[in-house]
């Protein structure tokens, strides 16, 4: 990849739907759900230092992580690790890197966002979907990365494709225009988006170059654009000078997401592109879908998240167990549960209710018990 792309890893929520596992104090994306052995975020950041080299890798994570995130990245370059004393959402979180890296190396300069806590199954085709994707934003575009739709999903957000821009962006062969941005449907909404083909699983990878995004965000969110181009300004001086304005400024930042704030208007003017991305991807949003990435612990279709030896089922099917109390878990004629043994807190739930943890995480938090939250 050329000199002008950076990456850009956003690092936050609490992951509440993969409660109790994931707390506040250390979200999802600090845990190797999957047992590689990396944790989420430094899986992503081993993908996308292959493609642009470890010292064009930022991550923009809370302050509350910042000691964790250092830790488990060590060749991240201190002065592209970015933390925000409390989230201001996506938008924020992409522009603020963007004015600083705007700042540093012009405004020629591409950055591409891509989550913590994505899975990607084939490195090689991502990529090469990166670099058709940082093709088009030199050409002008912000652009985005479809995954192809395997289900008609309700979890996810769509994005219908349009005519191609080979003609227009020759290095980027199977960008195409990004007509709209659709929010998450009901089920034969999805399945009607299937049938026609045009329409692709929005994962929130966004890819621009820094100046785009800048002009983008003091036309159509000019407070947000006034709020990051301040603080980037002094971003690389004095350290109570960044203090000083980060907490000045930045809570008083519109929380608003990136799809909204200039995804969706622009696409409406044409000026989104969208790159198919068939690399195979999954968003770990809650135990199910974990469940699906793991292999099974025994014919009967359990599977463990970590250590299997601390885990026995008899009569039981479909479950989801996580031993991570480090005691003995034994479950019993029980089946298709999500049951996840930590050392302060159980929970026990139907799998097909694994959308719902974050009305427990809820629930807790209007109780008082932040303790373990």
């Amino acid at each position: 990849m050329a000199n002008d792309f950076h990456a850009l890893i956003p690092a936050g929520g609490a992951g509440s739907r993969l409660w109790p596992i994931s707390r506040r104090d250390r979200p999802k994306f600090l845990y190797d759900f999957l047992g590689s052995g990396r944790t989420m975020i430094q899986s992503t950041f081993d993908r996308l230092a292959a493609i642009a080299g470890a010292d064009h890798v930022s991550v923009i994570t809370g302050v509350a992580h910042e000691a964790a995130v250092r830790a488990q990245l060590p060749d991240l370059p201190d002065a592209n690790l970015f933390c925000e004393p409390v989230g201001r959402d996506s938008t924020a979180a992409i522009a603020l890197p963007a004015a600083i890296l705007a700042e540093r190396y012009g405004g020629d300069c591409v950055i591409g966002s891509f989550a913590a806590d994505h899975v990607i199954r084939d490195d090689e085709t991502f990529a090469d979907c990166v670099r058709e994707a940082v093709a088009a934003a030199r050409a002008g575009y912000v652009t985005t990365i479809g995954i192809a739709a395997t289900r008609p999903s309700t979890a996810f957000g769509y994005i219908r494709q349009g005519a191609s821009l080979t003609g227009r962006v020759p290095d980027a062969p199977h960008a195409r225009v990004a007509e709209a941005f659709v929010e998450k449907p009901d089920a034969a909404t999805a399945a009607a988006y299937l049938a026609t083909g045009e329409y692709r699983w929005n994962a929130g990878m966004f890819v621009m170059k820094t100046g785009v995004l800048l002009d983008l965000l003091k036309r159509l969110k000019p407070e947000i654009h006034r709020a990051v181009t301040d603080i980037a300004s002094v971003w690389d001086g004095p350290a109570d000078v960044r203090a000083e304005a980060m907490e000045r400024i930045w809570p008083g930042i519109e929380k608003i997401a990136f799809d909204y704030a200039v995804a969706e208007p622009l696409a409406a003017e044409g000026g989104v592109a969208v790159v198919p991305g068939g690399f195979g991807w999954d968003d770990i949003g809650d135990f199910n879908s974990v469940a699906a990435l793991i292999p099974s612990a025994d014919p009967f279709n359990n599977k463990i998240i970590g250590e299997a030896g601390k885990v026995i089922c008899l009569d039981s099917a479909g479950n989801v167990i996580a031993p991570e109390s480090g005691r003995m878990v034994a479950v019993l004629g029980a089946d298709d549960l999500v049951v996840i043994d930590t050392p302060d807190a159980l929970l026990v739930a139907p799998r097909a209710r694994s959308q719902e943890v974050k009305r427990m995480v809820a629930a807790l938090a209007a109780r008082g018990e932040d303790s373990v939250l």
